[in-house]
């Protein structure tokens, strides 16, 4: 019998205090969500994909330490994570570690869904212990190929061999390592990831549009180069509606956070104003919002030519799904540009956009500033400061070297390779090299 214990009325972390009435539409899934990777997002994709709604109940810190080890995200920036996935419908935070009939009947959730990989407590009994038994448990596969532990040993270790030279070429499974048979088959398994999180808020229907970019390594790079390159629609989504204003964003969102999903939240609600402005909102039965936000995403060694060591941590396929599940973003562009220059800018399929929007903070070390033509252009926009603006790969790694020791004993458990002293000290040296390289890059800019 379930003995934990139940809130109290008024007590519950989120509305509603009261009893939501049960039904089989509404479907909950919980865990750490440390990370925002994208297999996280495939299970509440997939989760959403059984039902109307999906609760998402997320564990608190001191919960995972005790059963699990260390967080390296916070609890508000894994709420605010989790709240950015286009299929999850509410988040529910300090949801209890092992799945509690109680919570989930008390949010009006019939069924729990969990990965295919076993999940169990500081005892070592199964967290879905008390749902099996009462046959509120569904399985969906896990997503294969990435995880917190694994992310959390690319840091470690300084690993590279996570990046991807062609994501094209490796679709078409003309890239890789592997025999010729595998790499087709892992070309056209990624294929389909990138079309399945194309998809809308029901997980079912057309979602944002996602295209490929191509051009030389120059003009992928920096600014010497103003080429229109060539596009290649990767899935089918939606198209911007009548009157929406076009709005650009770019980076290499590694590690994809709070801080990323803050940014392009504030664009978001920076065109909302401006739309409810110019009398966007008159017509009521307007089902879109005012702006189309069209993010582009540098490819791997774009990143690793600027930032250096072995970022960027995630590669552009896995970061690029990450982007792709963000209820903010309308369209991504996979490889795009450094340097958003006039010849590019003007070329996007959707038109030349209306604005092109950067954040207050920089991670990359530049000596030149990548957005001359969009300011020569006159739709250049900043947004300000805000509360996780600090939070980027950088800050990431850093956590995991100050607390090193910790994450070493998780991975371990995790049946990991262990980061030896030699590997951590190669990292910390390479860190503190790439930001001489920052400091001197900015001294001759």
């Amino acid at each position: 019998m379930e003995t934990e214990a139940i809130a109290k009325p008024t007590e519950w972390p989120v509305d509603p205090q009261i009893d939501v009435k049960i039904s089989k539409h509404r479907i909950w899934v919980d865990g750490c969500f440390d990370f925002a990777h994208h297999g996280h997002a495939g299970a509440m994709l997939q989760a959403r994909r059984l039902g109307r709604e999906l609760l998402v109940g997320i564990h608190s810190d001191e919960d995972i330490m005790d059963n699990k080890g260390p967080t390296v995200m916070t609890l508000k920036e894994r709420v605010a994570a989790v709240d950015a996935c286009r299929w999850s419908t509410k988040s529910v935070p300090y949801a209890p570690y092992v799945t509690s009939l109680l919570w989930i009947s008390h949010y009006g959730c019939q069924y729990v869904v969990h990965g295919d990989d076993i999940t169990s407590d500081s005892s070592g009994e199964d967290c879905y212990r008390y749902v099996k038994a009462a046959g509120r448990f569904w399985v969906v596969k896990r997503t294969p190929g990435i995880s917190t532990t694994d992310l959390v040993g690319r840091m470690l270790l300084c690993t590279k061999n996570h990046f991807i030279r062609s994501l094209l070429k490796t679709l078409a499974g003309e890239e890789g390592s592997e025999s010729p048979e595998e790499r087709k088959r892992l070309g056209g398994e990624m294929t389909r990831r990138i079309r399945d999180y194309a998809t809308d808020e029901t997980g079912l229907q057309p979602g944002p549009q996602v295209l490929s970019w191509a051009g030389s390594k120059a003009a992928m790079e920096d600014h010497t180069s103003e080429e229109t390159g060539t596009y290649h629609i990767m899935a089918n989504g939606k198209a911007p509606r009548q009157g929406q204003r076009i709005v650009y964003v770019d980076g290499g969102f590694d590690l994809f956070s709070s801080g990323h999903i803050e940014f392009l939240r504030q664009v978001v609600m920076a065109e909302e104003a401006i739309g409810r402005q110019n009398g966007w909102y008159k017509d009521s039965n307007k089902e879109y919002g005012a702006a189309y936000i069209v993010v582009g995403v540098h490819d791997d060694e774009v990143i690793n030519h600027w930032k250096g060591v072995n970022y960027p941590i995630m590669n552009i396929f896995e970061r690029g799904l990450c982007v792709l599940q963000c209820r903010y973003v309308n369209s991504v562009i996979f490889s795009a540009p450094f340097t958003p220059s006039k010849a590019y800018l003007t070329n996007i399929p959707y038109g030349i956009p209306d604005a092109v929007y950067h954040g207050p903070t920089s991670f990359m070390p530049l000596t030149y500033d990548p957005y001359t033509a969009a300011k020569a252009l006159g739709i250049y926009h900043e947004i300000g400061n805000h509360d996780f603006q600090n939070v980027n790969a950088g800050e990431i790694v850093q956590r995991i070297l100050k607390s090193r020791e910790m994450y070493e004993d998780r991975q371990k458990a995790k049946g990991e390779k262990e980061a030896t002293e030699e590997a951590v000290q190669r990292r910390e040296a390479m860190e503190q090299e790439a930001t001489r390289l920052k400091r001197d890059r900015a001294g001759n800019w």
